[in-house]
């Protein structure tokens, strides 16, 4: 399992292992909506993925 971002707490990690999600990069072109629709899926997890992702975007520009 990959290092998933702080602020993502183990019942959302569950979830995005349960969706097939194993790593940060496979949810940039997921949409937040659907991650949001996911049960143990939190706003506090959504906002650290989302700014995780902003950040790995920056990164490789």
């Amino acid at each position: 399992m990959s290092e998933w971002p702080k602020g993502v707490s183990k019942p959302a990690i569950r979830a995005l292992n349960a969706a097939g999600y194993t790593q940060l990069e496979q949810l940039e072109k997921v949409d937040l909506s659907t991650l949001k629709k996911l049960h143990g899926m939190g706003p506090k997890a959504l906002a650290a993925l989302e700014t995780a992702l902003n950040e790995s975007r920056e990164h490789s520009e």
